[in-house]
């Protein structure tokens, strides 16, 4: 019996709907330099499966993925199409399932076996849980033996189809055992450095990609793998050398000479990387990502004029960070002392990830100039959610404070802890400005609060233990407070600070020193000075206490606490 019109019809219909959907994943997958899928065999579908179909791509059109990718591996089970599996496939990882996209990917690969495509993104989706590690080598080791005249493009391949696991150091066995048979390539070798490079054993990268110079010497991916890996070993020096040596034979690599620049970067020889910038800048004068870098080391190096340049050429190529640029021409402006052009950089941010913190500097820099309440209306935003609104708040604590008015700056957390009485920030925030009032016990109130809530936080044992050292106050139960914030944060110079105030306040001076000498060497924050001075002062060591404090005041001429120290002792 002849089929009716209606059911040609939906034949023809749902033909037309596969074919439209496949070619739209076969540009996509074009575009993204993919090969294209070669034609399937036209389906005949039932009134369900077509059905089916057309929920997949109505949800898919209408934003719910999650019925989408059940729709279509729906469809890819009963028609076993790998067209239709490689669709579910790409719709399951733009939705983040990938027990989905497992899914879809075996069905691909079973529908067309001959597929490297199916076959490595079956392995990517099987690296995504590491109990199917065995299930992941079998595939790949598969991969590498049917495909011999492409063994080195696939070795190449092997971290990016393993880059999903999560015990890196399996990824470095996996790479070894898959390896093993091809040695005699130098993509194998590379293959073992960029694993161990990923499990953070720059040694054993180093002898890896040693393998690969040997097999292929002077291979810039093998040198520049390298230099990375001697970098990781805090060998930088010796990395700068072999690019320097490399750039010697091949002087026209740009991806050689890019990361020279990097390596000198990461060695603070800010000068000579922006000339490495630069040469490179010379060929790309359009690059955005070179006028950013450019610019970024002249701000680095005070050339303010060469700074805003580049970044306004940064800005006008299209850079993806235009908000950060922004900032950045903002602080420029800042430094040149041109306050409206500073604010209208930090107005054009908008409603950008850096929105907020060119608020906040847009406030500080209207209070530095005299226009605190400019300042505060800037930090107001009613309508923000709980996050930003307490951001905007401890902002608006820290102007006030700042600027001599403290009592203000209590009753704004006052008021915004009525409404969040537990919260943490704000809890610690208050304390410190109570005690700047001198209102101890308010302080010490809302620290042990603190403390009840969250049993390690560090900076409010610490900030309790100085406060009763510092006053003279019950020194032994200081001493205990601030040892337990130095339990949780040993290396915190505040707190190794802490704790040689309150053993000089004691008495303890030889090991108050110790301490001090110690957070000094972390930071040399102008209060650690004040203090080592002091202790240093005490034990009858005038020339180095004078010497520690004219540094401190020449790095911070306008820190109070340090000039009151040296007042009251040179007199």
């Amino acid at each position: 019996m002849k089929p009716s019109s209606s059911r040609k019809l939906a034949r023809l219909a749902s033909r037309l709907l596969i074919s439209a959907a496949l070619a739209g994943s076969a540009a996509h997958a074009h575009e993204g330099g993919a090969p294209q899928p070669a034609p399937g065999p036209a389906q005949e579908l039932t009134a369900e499966t077509l059905y089916q179909f057309l929920l997949a791509e109505i949800a898919g059109a209408r934003g719910e993925l999650g019925l989408s990718v059940q729709a279509y591996l729906e469809v890819a089970k009963r028609t076993r199409d790998p067209r239709i599996a490689r669709r579910a496939a790409e719709i399951a990882l733009y939705a983040r399932n990938i027990e989905g996209a497992t899914q879809a990917a075996r069905i691909w690969l079973e529908a067309e076996p001959e597929s490297e495509e199916a076959r490595r993104l079956l392995a990517g989706m099987l690296a995504s849980n590491d109990n199917r590690l065995g299930d992941i080598q079998s595939h790949l080791a598969r991969v590498l033996a049917d495909n011999p005249e492409r063994i080195g493009e696939h070795l190449m391949e092997l971290n990016r189809a393993l880059q999903r696991i999560s015990d890196k150091d399996a990824i470095v066995r996996i790479v070894n055992r898959l390896t093993e048979p091809y040695l005699q390539h130098p993509e194998a070798h590379f293959a073992r450095a960029q694993a161990a490079a990923v499990a953070e054993d720059p040694l054993e990268g180093l002898a890896a990609i040693d393998g690969a110079l040997a097999l292929h010497p002077d291979w810039e991916p093998a040198v520049l793998l390298k230099t990375q890996l001697l970098q990781q070993a805090n060998a930088g020096r010796e990395a700068l050398r072999l690019i320097d040596a490399f750039l010697g034979q091949r002087p026209d690599s740009r991806n050689a000479r890019l990361t020279r620049a990097r390596l000198l970067v990461a060695q603070q020889q800010f000068e000579e990387a922006r000339s490495e910038f630069r040469t490179l800048l010379d060929g790309a004068p359009g690059d955005r990502d070179l006028n950013y870098a450019v610019a970024l080391l002249s701000a680095q190096l005070n050339d303010l004029d060469d700074a805003e340049r580049l970044f306004t050429a940064a800005l006008e190529a299209g850079h993806p960070d235009a908000s950060a640029i922004r900032l950045n021409l903002a602080q420029i402006a800042e430094r040149r002392n041109d306050i409206d052009a500073a604010l209208a950089h930090y107005a054009a941010i908008g409603g950008s990830e850096h929105a907020l913190q060119a608020r906040v500097r847009a406030a500080q820099l209207l209070a530095r100039n005299g226009r605190l309440d400019e300042a505060r209306a800037q930090l107001r935003e009613p309508d923000a959610d709980t996050e930003t609104r307490k951001r905007l708040i401890l902002a608006e604590t820290q102007l006030l404070r700042d600027n001599g008015a403290p009592e203000a700056a209590f009753a704004l957390l006052d008021e915004a802890l009525l409404e969040h009485v537990d919260d943490h920030d704000l809890l610690y925030e208050s304390a410190m400005v109570a005690e700047r009032l001198d209102r101890i016990d308010v302080m010490e109130g809302r620290l042990r609060k603190l403390i009840a809530l969250d049993p390690e936080h560090a900076h409010a044992y610490n900030a309790l233990g100085y406060t009763l050292a510092d006053r003279g106050l019950r020194l032994e139960e200081a001493e205990a407070l601030i040892l337990r914030a130095l339990q949780l944060m040993p290396d915190d110079p505040f707190i190794l600070d802490s704790l040689g105030w309150v053993l000089f306040r004691r008495g303890d001076n030889e090991e108050a020193l110790e301490h001090l000498e110690r957070a000094y060497a972390i930071r040399a924050d102008p209060e650690i000075a004040a203090h080592l001075g002091e202790v240093l002062w005490a034990l009858e060591r005038h020339h180095e206490a004078n010497a520690i404090w004219d540094d401190a005041l020449a790095e911070h001429p306008d820190h109070r606490p340090l000039q009151d120290t040296i007042r009251r002792l040179r007199r």
